[in-house]
Protein backbone atom coordinates (compact mmCIF):
# COMPACT_ATOMS: atom_id res chain seq x y z
CA UNK A 1 0.00 0.00 0.00
CA UNK A 2 0.99 3.38 -0.55
CA UNK A 3 2.93 5.76 1.87
CA UNK A 4 0.49 7.38 4.29
CA UNK A 5 -0.95 10.68 4.51
CA UNK A 6 0.68 12.12 7.82
CA UNK A 7 -1.27 14.72 9.44
CA UNK A 8 -0.76 16.93 12.66
CA UNK A 9 -3.96 17.39 15.01
CA UNK A 10 -3.74 21.02 17.30
CA UNK A 11 -6.81 20.34 19.80
CA UNK A 12 -7.27 16.84 21.79
CA UNK A 13 -10.42 17.59 23.33
CA UNK A 14 -13.36 15.33 22.77
CA UNK A 15 -13.32 15.52 18.87
CA UNK A 16 -9.47 15.49 18.77
CA UNK A 17 -9.43 12.43 21.19
CA UNK A 18 -12.27 11.08 19.15
CA UNK A 19 -10.49 11.32 16.01
CA UNK A 20 -7.41 9.45 16.82
CA UNK A 21 -9.03 6.71 18.37
CA UNK A 22 -11.42 6.64 15.21
CA UNK A 23 -8.22 6.64 12.96
CA UNK A 24 -6.87 3.56 15.40
CA UNK A 25 -10.14 1.68 15.22
CA UNK A 26 -11.00 2.34 11.48
CA UNK A 27 -7.39 2.10 10.27
CA UNK A 28 -7.75 -0.40 8.05
CA UNK A 29 -11.18 0.39 6.48
CA UNK A 30 -9.78 3.59 6.04
CA UNK A 31 -6.98 3.08 4.80
CA UNK A 32 -8.85 0.71 2.24
CA UNK A 33 -11.30 4.49 1.33
CA UNK A 34 -8.36 6.89 1.38
CA UNK A 35 -5.91 4.30 -0.97
CA UNK A 36 -3.13 4.86 2.05
CA UNK A 37 -3.29 4.96 5.54
CA UNK A 38 -3.94 8.20 7.59
CA UNK A 39 -1.24 8.67 10.17
CA UNK A 40 -1.38 10.86 12.87
CA UNK A 41 2.33 11.86 13.31
CA UNK A 42 1.99 15.40 15.45
CA UNK A 43 -0.31 16.59 17.77
CA UNK A 44 -0.28 19.98 20.52
CA UNK A 45 -2.79 20.53 23.32
CA UNK A 46 -3.01 22.30 26.33
CA UNK A 47 -2.16 19.84 28.80
CA UNK A 48 0.82 17.45 27.43
CA UNK A 49 0.08 15.43 30.79
CA UNK A 50 -3.46 14.73 30.59
CA UNK A 51 -5.09 11.22 30.66
CA UNK A 52 -6.79 11.11 27.30
CA UNK A 53 -7.58 7.55 26.58
CA UNK A 54 -5.52 6.86 23.20
CA UNK A 55 -1.91 6.42 23.47
CA UNK A 56 0.35 9.39 22.50
CA UNK A 57 3.63 7.45 22.54
CA UNK A 58 5.96 8.39 19.52
CA UNK A 59 3.74 11.64 18.33
CA UNK A 60 5.84 14.82 18.06
CA UNK A 61 4.74 16.99 20.69
CA UNK A 62 4.26 20.66 20.18
CA UNK A 63 3.09 23.50 22.88
CA UNK A 64 2.87 26.18 20.12
CA UNK A 65 0.04 25.11 17.82
CA UNK A 66 0.66 27.56 15.18
CA UNK A 67 3.72 25.60 15.01
CA UNK A 68 2.40 22.67 13.76
CA UNK A 69 2.17 24.31 10.44
CA UNK A 70 5.99 24.48 10.64
CA UNK A 71 6.04 20.70 11.15
CA UNK A 72 8.19 19.21 8.13
CA UNK A 73 7.05 15.98 8.48
CA UNK A 74 3.55 15.97 8.61
CA UNK A 75 1.31 17.00 5.04
CA UNK A 76 -1.72 17.98 6.51
CA UNK A 77 -3.12 20.02 9.63
CA UNK A 78 -6.15 19.61 11.67
CA UNK A 79 -7.50 22.01 13.51
CA UNK A 80 -9.79 21.42 16.59
CA UNK A 81 -8.58 24.33 18.83
CA UNK A 82 -12.05 26.15 18.14
CA UNK A 83 -13.10 29.74 18.30
CA UNK A 84 -12.92 32.45 15.27
CA UNK A 85 -9.55 34.10 16.51
CA UNK A 86 -6.00 33.29 18.58
CA UNK A 87 -4.37 30.09 17.96
CA UNK A 88 -6.76 28.70 15.34
CA UNK A 89 -6.89 31.27 13.13
CA UNK A 90 -3.29 31.85 13.17
CA UNK A 91 -2.67 28.10 12.49
CA UNK A 92 -4.92 27.74 9.46
CA UNK A 93 -3.79 31.20 8.53
CA UNK A 94 0.01 29.95 8.54
CA UNK A 95 -1.02 26.38 7.30
CA UNK A 96 -2.60 27.90 3.96
CA UNK A 97 0.45 30.18 3.65
CA UNK A 98 2.52 27.17 3.65
CA UNK A 99 0.91 25.66 0.68
CA UNK A 100 -0.36 22.72 3.36
CA UNK A 101 -4.38 21.49 2.92
CA UNK A 102 -6.25 22.23 6.31
CA UNK A 103 -9.39 20.07 7.87
CA UNK A 104 -11.13 22.11 10.47
CA UNK A 105 -14.21 21.63 12.35
CA UNK A 106 -14.35 25.34 13.64
CA UNK A 107 -17.99 26.47 12.24
CA UNK A 108 -16.93 30.27 13.91
CA UNK A 109 -13.84 30.74 11.80
CA UNK A 110 -15.37 29.63 8.77
CA UNK A 111 -18.16 31.72 9.26
CA UNK A 112 -16.66 34.78 10.11
CA UNK A 113 -13.20 34.21 8.39
CA UNK A 114 -14.46 31.66 5.19
CA UNK A 115 -14.03 33.93 2.58
CA UNK A 116 -10.05 35.45 3.13
CA UNK A 117 -9.46 31.56 4.50
CA UNK A 118 -10.83 30.04 0.74
CA UNK A 119 -8.97 32.97 -1.36
CA UNK A 120 -5.91 31.69 0.67
CA UNK A 121 -6.66 28.21 -0.33
CA UNK A 122 -7.62 28.94 -4.15
CA UNK A 123 -4.68 31.20 -3.96
CA UNK A 124 -2.27 28.64 -3.07
CA UNK A 125 -4.04 25.58 -4.43
CA UNK A 126 -4.88 23.93 -1.52
CA UNK A 127 -7.84 22.14 0.06
CA UNK A 128 -9.82 23.76 2.82
CA UNK A 129 -12.03 21.45 4.28
CA UNK A 130 -15.13 21.50 6.77
CA UNK A 131 -17.50 18.88 6.81
CA UNK A 132 -17.40 18.71 10.45
CA UNK A 133 -17.90 22.67 11.20
CA UNK A 134 -22.28 22.36 10.40
CA UNK A 135 -23.77 19.07 12.03
CA UNK A 136 -21.10 17.29 13.09
CA UNK A 137 -21.77 13.35 11.06
CA UNK A 138 -24.48 14.71 8.71
CA UNK A 139 -22.73 15.36 5.69
CA UNK A 140 -24.12 18.12 4.12
CA UNK A 141 -21.40 20.46 3.33
CA UNK A 142 -20.94 17.29 1.00
CA UNK A 143 -24.01 17.15 -0.70
CA UNK A 144 -24.34 21.23 -1.22
CA UNK A 145 -21.24 21.32 -2.83
CA UNK A 146 -21.20 17.97 -4.48
CA UNK A 147 -24.21 15.56 -4.55
CA UNK A 148 -26.41 18.73 -5.06
CA UNK A 149 -24.28 20.63 -7.82
CA UNK A 150 -26.66 20.58 -10.30
CA UNK A 151 -29.63 22.51 -8.55
CA UNK A 152 -30.59 26.02 -8.03
CA UNK A 153 -31.02 26.22 -4.31
CA UNK A 154 -34.30 27.76 -3.47
CA UNK A 155 -34.48 27.15 0.31
CA UNK A 156 -33.00 25.77 3.15
CA UNK A 157 -33.90 25.33 6.95
CA UNK A 158 -32.44 23.42 10.18
CA UNK A 159 -31.77 22.34 13.51
CA UNK A 160 -28.63 23.15 14.06
CA UNK A 161 -28.11 23.23 17.55
CA UNK A 162 -28.62 19.94 19.97
CA UNK A 163 -28.83 22.54 23.08
CA UNK A 164 -31.42 24.43 21.86
CA UNK A 165 -33.28 21.49 20.49
CA UNK A 166 -32.65 19.10 23.56
CA UNK A 167 -34.40 22.29 25.83
CA UNK A 168 -37.13 22.59 23.66
CA UNK A 169 -38.33 18.92 23.46
CA UNK A 170 -37.81 18.69 27.06
CA UNK A 171 -40.31 22.07 27.57
CA UNK A 172 -42.61 20.57 25.43
CA UNK A 173 -42.99 17.19 26.24
CA UNK A 174 -42.63 18.04 30.00
CA UNK A 175 -44.36 21.44 30.49
CA UNK A 176 -41.00 22.57 32.35
CA UNK A 177 -39.97 26.24 32.10
CA UNK A 178 -36.39 27.04 30.04
CA UNK A 179 -34.08 28.14 33.06
CA UNK A 180 -35.35 24.33 35.03
CA UNK A 181 -34.12 22.53 31.48
CA UNK A 182 -31.34 24.56 30.65
CA UNK A 183 -29.61 24.02 34.35
CA UNK A 184 -30.64 19.93 33.52
CA UNK A 185 -29.04 20.06 30.67
CA UNK A 186 -25.79 21.18 31.74
CA UNK A 187 -25.85 18.68 34.45
CA UNK A 188 -26.17 16.03 31.89
CA UNK A 189 -23.59 18.11 29.86
CA UNK A 190 -25.78 18.82 26.31
CA UNK A 191 -25.09 22.69 27.85
CA UNK A 192 -21.86 24.45 28.59
CA UNK A 193 -21.50 26.23 31.60
CA UNK A 194 -21.79 29.23 29.56
CA UNK A 195 -24.61 28.11 27.37
CA UNK A 196 -24.86 31.64 25.71
CA UNK A 197 -23.29 30.26 22.21
CA UNK A 198 -25.86 28.20 22.27
CA UNK A 199 -29.48 29.37 23.46
CA UNK A 200 -28.45 32.63 21.82
CA UNK A 201 -28.65 31.46 18.18
CA UNK A 202 -24.99 32.57 17.83
CA UNK A 203 -23.80 28.74 16.90
CA UNK A 204 -26.57 27.96 14.59
CA UNK A 205 -26.44 31.57 12.70
CA UNK A 206 -22.60 30.57 12.06
CA UNK A 207 -23.48 27.39 10.67
CA UNK A 208 -26.04 29.09 8.96
CA UNK A 209 -23.87 31.45 7.64
CA UNK A 210 -21.43 28.52 6.04
CA UNK A 211 -24.62 26.46 4.53
CA UNK A 212 -25.85 29.84 2.74
CA UNK A 213 -22.42 30.88 1.02
CA UNK A 214 -22.47 27.60 0.14
CA UNK A 215 -26.18 27.24 -1.47
CA UNK A 216 -26.56 30.05 -3.07
CA UNK A 217 -23.03 30.56 -4.13
CA UNK A 218 -21.88 33.38 -2.46
CA UNK A 219 -18.71 34.62 -0.48
CA UNK A 220 -19.63 33.78 3.37
CA UNK A 221 -21.27 36.47 5.47
CA UNK A 222 -22.21 35.52 9.26
CA UNK A 223 -23.29 39.13 9.89
CA UNK A 224 -25.65 39.04 7.20
CA UNK A 225 -27.53 36.81 9.27
CA UNK A 226 -30.30 37.73 11.74
CA UNK A 227 -30.20 36.24 15.37
CA UNK A 228 -32.33 35.76 18.38
CA UNK A 229 -31.89 32.87 20.85
CA UNK A 230 -34.60 30.82 22.88
CA UNK A 231 -34.23 32.63 26.17
CA UNK A 232 -37.61 34.28 26.35
CA UNK A 233 -39.36 31.19 25.37
CA UNK A 234 -41.97 29.72 28.06
CA UNK A 235 -43.62 26.53 28.37
CA UNK A 236 -46.83 28.63 27.96
CA UNK A 237 -46.05 29.28 24.52
CA UNK A 238 -44.94 25.55 24.05
CA UNK A 239 -48.31 24.79 25.17
CA UNK A 240 -50.26 27.20 23.14
CA UNK A 241 -48.41 25.99 20.25
CA UNK A 242 -49.25 22.35 20.68
CA UNK A 243 -52.90 23.50 20.81
CA UNK A 244 -52.56 25.14 18.04
CA UNK A 245 -51.09 22.31 15.66
CA UNK A 246 -47.33 23.66 15.81
CA UNK A 247 -43.88 22.57 17.38
CA UNK A 248 -41.20 25.42 17.65
CA UNK A 249 -37.88 25.02 16.85
CA UNK A 250 -34.77 27.25 17.03
CA UNK A 251 -34.45 27.42 13.10
CA UNK A 252 -31.58 28.44 10.96
CA UNK A 253 -33.25 29.28 7.52
CA UNK A 254 -31.95 30.60 4.31
CA UNK A 255 -33.84 31.39 0.88
CA UNK A 256 -32.74 33.67 -2.17
CA UNK A 257 -35.63 35.77 -3.27
CA UNK A 258 -35.55 38.54 -6.64
CA UNK A 259 -34.45 41.29 -4.09
CA UNK A 260 -31.29 39.12 -2.47
CA UNK A 261 -30.65 36.51 0.35
CA UNK A 262 -32.44 35.85 2.93
CA UNK A 263 -30.68 34.22 6.20
CA UNK A 264 -31.78 34.00 9.53
CA UNK A 265 -31.96 32.11 13.12
CA UNK A 266 -35.06 31.97 15.34
CA UNK A 267 -37.69 30.30 16.76
CA UNK A 268 -40.12 29.50 14.75
CA UNK A 269 -43.48 27.29 14.40
CA UNK A 270 -43.65 24.57 12.33
CA UNK A 271 -46.78 22.01 11.85
CA UNK A 272 -46.39 19.23 13.53
CA UNK A 273 -46.71 17.10 10.44
CA UNK A 274 -43.68 18.63 8.99
CA UNK A 275 -40.01 16.62 9.00
CA UNK A 276 -37.93 18.54 11.11
CA UNK A 277 -41.23 18.75 14.11
CA UNK A 278 -40.55 15.16 14.72
CA UNK A 279 -36.72 16.03 15.43
CA UNK A 280 -36.21 15.90 18.62
CA UNK A 281 -33.46 15.82 21.46
CA UNK A 282 -29.95 16.85 20.63
CA UNK A 283 -30.36 15.56 16.90
CA UNK A 284 -29.52 18.22 14.35
CA UNK A 285 -31.62 17.88 10.94
CA UNK A 286 -31.28 19.99 7.57
CA UNK A 287 -33.58 20.30 4.71
CA UNK A 288 -33.06 21.38 1.36
CA UNK A 289 -35.14 22.57 -1.29
CA UNK A 290 -33.51 22.05 -5.10
CA UNK A 291 -35.09 22.85 -8.02
CA UNK A 292 -34.78 19.63 -9.44
CA UNK A 293 -34.32 17.34 -6.99
CA UNK A 294 -36.93 18.75 -4.56
CA UNK A 295 -36.61 18.36 -1.33
CA UNK A 296 -34.00 16.58 0.86
CA UNK A 297 -34.12 15.81 4.54
CA UNK A 298 -30.62 15.18 6.38
CA UNK A 299 -30.84 14.16 9.99
CA UNK A 300 -28.31 13.02 12.71
CA UNK A 301 -26.33 13.80 16.01
CA UNK A 302 -24.64 16.98 14.88
CA UNK A 303 -21.96 17.45 17.92
CA UNK A 304 -19.97 14.55 20.12
CA UNK A 305 -16.72 12.93 19.54
CA UNK A 306 -17.77 10.49 17.15
CA UNK A 307 -19.82 12.12 14.39
CA UNK A 308 -17.68 14.83 14.61
CA UNK A 309 -14.65 12.82 14.28
CA UNK A 310 -16.34 10.72 11.38
CA UNK A 311 -16.40 13.94 8.96
CA UNK A 312 -13.22 15.01 10.16
CA UNK A 313 -12.22 11.40 8.91
CA UNK A 314 -14.06 11.90 5.60
CA UNK A 315 -12.11 15.08 4.48
CA UNK A 316 -8.74 13.43 5.27
CA UNK A 317 -10.19 10.51 3.21
CA UNK A 318 -10.64 13.11 -0.01
CA UNK A 319 -7.57 14.78 0.67
CA UNK A 320 -5.58 11.37 0.51
CA UNK A 321 -7.51 10.19 -2.54
CA UNK A 322 -6.60 13.61 -4.72
CA UNK A 323 -10.45 14.57 -4.41
CA UNK A 324 -11.27 18.42 -4.13
CA UNK A 325 -13.48 21.26 -4.70
CA UNK A 326 -13.76 24.76 -4.48
CA UNK A 327 -13.69 25.71 -0.70
CA UNK A 328 -17.16 27.63 -1.57
CA UNK A 329 -18.15 25.06 -4.27
CA UNK A 330 -17.19 27.73 -7.30
CA UNK A 331 -13.87 29.53 -7.87
CA UNK A 332 -13.59 32.79 -6.04
CA UNK A 333 -14.48 34.66 -9.25
CA UNK A 334 -17.72 33.09 -10.05
CA UNK A 335 -19.39 33.50 -6.39
CA UNK A 336 -22.19 36.13 -6.89
CA UNK A 337 -22.13 39.56 -4.71
CA UNK A 338 -25.91 38.97 -3.66
CA UNK A 339 -27.39 41.76 -1.49
CA UNK A 340 -28.64 40.21 2.11
CA UNK A 341 -32.08 41.56 3.20
CA UNK A 342 -32.90 42.24 6.93
CA UNK A 343 -35.22 40.72 8.81
CA UNK A 344 -37.96 43.73 8.44
CA UNK A 345 -38.36 43.08 5.03
CA UNK A 346 -39.97 39.26 5.60
CA UNK A 347 -43.46 38.53 4.66
CA UNK A 348 -44.84 35.83 6.97
CA UNK A 349 -47.46 34.50 9.57
CA UNK A 350 -47.07 35.09 13.48
CA UNK A 351 -48.19 33.69 16.50
CA UNK A 352 -48.59 36.51 19.35
CA UNK A 353 -48.86 36.17 22.58
CA UNK A 354 -50.28 39.30 24.68
CA UNK A 355 -50.42 39.35 28.69
CA UNK A 356 -52.93 41.86 29.66
CA UNK A 357 -55.36 42.75 32.51
CA UNK A 358 -58.64 41.27 31.80
CA UNK A 359 -60.83 44.42 31.19
CA UNK A 360 -63.63 45.59 29.31
CA UNK A 361 -62.46 46.95 25.70
CA UNK A 362 -59.14 45.30 25.64
CA UNK A 363 -59.21 43.21 22.51
CA UNK A 364 -60.85 45.69 20.68
CA UNK A 365 -58.18 48.14 21.65
CA UNK A 366 -55.97 45.56 20.07
CA UNK A 367 -57.47 44.87 17.15
CA UNK A 368 -57.97 48.16 15.94
CA UNK A 369 -54.25 48.95 16.07
CA UNK A 370 -53.64 45.77 14.00
CA UNK A 371 -56.80 46.66 11.77
CA UNK A 372 -54.94 50.10 11.13
CA UNK A 373 -51.84 48.88 9.99
CA UNK A 374 -53.47 46.33 7.79
CA UNK A 375 -52.51 43.05 9.55
CA UNK A 376 -55.45 40.40 9.52
CA UNK A 377 -56.35 37.72 12.03
CA UNK A 378 -56.16 34.11 11.18
CA UNK A 379 -57.30 33.07 14.99
CA UNK A 380 -57.49 34.34 18.56
CA UNK A 381 -57.43 32.49 21.97
CA UNK A 382 -58.60 33.66 25.22
CA UNK A 383 -59.20 31.43 27.61
CA UNK A 384 -61.74 32.25 30.33
CA UNK A 385 -62.29 35.27 32.31
CA UNK A 386 -60.51 36.86 35.33
CA UNK A 387 -61.89 40.38 35.55
CA UNK A 388 -58.89 42.63 36.73
CA UNK A 389 -56.57 39.62 36.36
CA UNK A 390 -53.29 39.02 34.02
CA UNK A 391 -54.51 37.18 31.49
CA UNK A 392 -52.92 35.55 27.89
CA UNK A 393 -54.13 36.40 24.71
CA UNK A 394 -53.08 34.56 21.53
CA UNK A 395 -53.31 35.98 18.10
CA UNK A 396 -52.06 34.36 15.21
CA UNK A 397 -51.92 36.59 11.70
CA UNK A 398 -52.66 36.25 8.46
CA UNK A 399 -49.04 36.68 5.72
CA UNK A 400 -47.66 40.47 6.86
CA UNK A 401 -44.61 42.00 6.47
CA UNK A 402 -42.55 42.23 9.42
CA UNK A 403 -41.84 46.13 9.27
CA UNK A 404 -46.06 45.99 9.90
CA UNK A 405 -45.93 44.25 12.74
CA UNK A 406 -43.15 45.50 14.48
CA UNK A 407 -44.97 48.99 14.50
CA UNK A 408 -48.33 47.46 15.22
CA UNK A 409 -46.30 45.37 18.48
CA UNK A 410 -44.66 49.25 19.19
CA UNK A 411 -48.05 50.73 19.67
CA UNK A 412 -49.86 47.67 21.37
CA UNK A 413 -46.84 47.28 24.39
CA UNK A 414 -47.84 51.08 24.68
CA UNK A 415 -51.22 50.34 25.92
CA UNK A 416 -51.94 50.22 29.74
CA UNK A 417 -53.60 47.12 30.10
CA UNK A 418 -50.40 45.29 28.30
CA UNK A 419 -48.00 44.04 31.13
CA UNK A 420 -45.55 42.13 29.69
CA UNK A 421 -43.29 42.95 26.14
CA UNK A 422 -45.15 40.87 23.56
CA UNK A 423 -44.28 37.78 22.68
CA UNK A 424 -43.76 36.89 18.93
CA UNK A 425 -43.21 33.93 16.64
CA UNK A 426 -42.85 33.56 13.36
CA UNK A 427 -44.44 30.78 11.79
CA UNK A 428 -42.64 28.12 8.97
CA UNK A 429 -43.56 25.26 6.65
CA UNK A 430 -40.78 24.00 8.27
Amino acid sequence: MSRPLTVAVAGLGTVGTGLLRLLRDNGELIACRAGRPIAVTAVSARDRHRERGVPLDGLRWYDDPVALADDGESEVVVELIGGAEGAARALVERALARGKPVVTANKALIAEHGARLGELAERKGVPLAFEAAVAGGIPVIKALREGLAANRILRLSGILNGTCNYILTVMAEKGREFAEVLAEAQKLGYAEADPGLDIDGIDAAHKLAILAALAFGRPVDFRAVHVEGIRALSALDLRFAAELGYRIKLLGIARETAEGIEARVHPAMIPLEAPLARVDGVFNAVVVEGDVVGRVMFEGRGAGAGPTASAVAADLIDIARGRSTPVWGASGGALKKLPSLGIESHVGCYYIRLMVLDRAGVIADITAILRDLGISLESMLQRGRAPGEVVPVVLVTHETEEIRLTAALSRIAALEVVVERPMVIRIEPG
